[in-house]
């Protein structure tokens, strides 16, 4: 165990808090603040833990002849692997995506293994915070030119509001009855036998709360892409 420990673990302890503190910053300033889900919160920080973790053990089976086949590995794991309660949006994929890229990251980061003179091999500490910095500002102009858009699933009555030419007082009544500013509404299937109709609804609003990202409505005929 002391021989483990001496192939460079105190390095391997500031890249995990290196690598959790970028994490953190990126799932609470950039995701949370715009979606407001916790448990996509819970969900990034842990696998980011357990990600960096899993890969460093891994690299320490050999590091000498360790290579990126084992990252590529873990992809290749994850790609096959689905969350079976809800349907992950893909905003939430990509944060997701971006978490385990960079917990890999900083895993990797000494497997180039020790030389001769048993001093440790790999990417210094200050190129990780470039890169770091790099994802992080790239996260940041893309949130800002690309605002995501909030919407929610409405089941409406007066389906003789769908027509385009009355577009306006459709929204209208959506903003009375709803309560919001209503951005754009798309329209989806349309039952006549309950005079009923299923909306998207595009808002101004802060995000999606857990709430309207959980309930679907039943019959999938409804669905609104």
């Amino acid at each position: 165990m002391q021989e483990f420990f001496s192939l460079g673990f105190e390095n391997t302890l500031l890249r995990f808090a290196v690598c959790m503190v970028v994490n953190w910053l990126i799932v609470h300033f950039l995701y949370f603040r715009k979606s407001h889900r916790r448990d996509f919160y819970f969900t990034f920080i842990i696998i980011s833990l357990a990600i960096f973790f899993l890969v460093y053990l891994m690299m320490g089976m050999d590091r000498g002849k360790a290579t990126m086949g084992v990252g590529l590995g873990l992809f290749g794991i994850f790609s096959i692997m689905r969350y079976r309660t809800d349907t992950m949006p893909v905003r939430e994929m990509t944060y997701l995506f971006v978490v385990v890229c960079l917990s890999v990251v900083h895993a990797m980061a000494d497997s180039l293994g020790i030389d001769d003179n048993g001093k440790v091999l790999g990417t210094p500490i200050m190129e990780l915070v470039v890169i770091d910095i790099i994802t992080i500002a790239f996260i940041i102009v893309c949130e800002r030119m690309l605002k995501v858009e909030t919407s929610k699933l409405v089941q409406y009555d007066r389906i003789e509001l769908i027509k385009p030419e009355r577009r306006e007082e459709l929204v209208k009544d959506l903003e009375e009855r709803l309560g919001i500013k209503v951005l754009g509404v798309k329209v989806g299937a349309v039952d006549f036998l309950r005079d009923m109709a299923v909306l998207r609804v595009y808002y101004d609003g802060k995000g999606d709360n857990e709430v309207d990202n959980k309930l679907k409505i039943r019959n999938s005929e409804y669905e609104v892409v």
